[in-house]
């Protein structure tokens, strides 16, 4: 089956690539859930445009994504949650609040589409986060989830 991406999918490629993939995974996975369009020759001419919008937002060079992952390294994002009585949240942190933290952390404009939260953070306490900056650079950014 051949598609289109609409979204960076990890081990596939970024936004306005084309793809070509088992009939299931593109039927069952990527479409319904908006990471991939089916590819006609129409829809081919979008391609150029999610190319232009993904190079508007994208972060154009690693010397860039280098520069933007070291103000990362050496910032100190805390996010204010509410939590129960035993320390665990009600739902769980998303990439947009953590995109929001290190906004006002005076940190970098970060896509939330770029942050990679391993497993849900549902806890208060420190924990890892993963940025993907670039294709070659990645970073990392301690997130300290406190209770507001």
């Amino acid at each position: 089956m051949k598609l289109i991406l609409t979204q960076q999918v990890s081990g596939l490629g970024e936004p306005g690539d084309v793809i070509d993939v088992r009939d299931g995974y593109g039927r069952n996975y990527l479409v319904p859930r908006g990471f991939a369009i089916k590819w006609t020759r129409g829809a081919e001419k979008q391609v150029d445009s999610i190319k232009k919008a993904r190079s508007a937002r994208e972060i154009a060079t690693v010397e860039h994504a280098r520069e933007v992952a070291d103000r990362l390294g050496g910032l100190r994002v805390t996010l204010r949650t509410r939590t129960g009585s035993n320390g665990r949240l009600f739902g769980a942190v998303t990439a947009a609040d953590i995109a929001e933290a290190v906004r006002a952390a005076n940190g970098p404009d970060l896509d939330r589409r770029r942050i990679e939260i391993g497993n849900p953070i549902k806890t208060v306490g420190t924990h890892r986060v993963s940025v993907r900056l670039h294709s070659d650079v990645n970073a990392t950014i301690d997130v300290n989830v406190v209770e507001a």
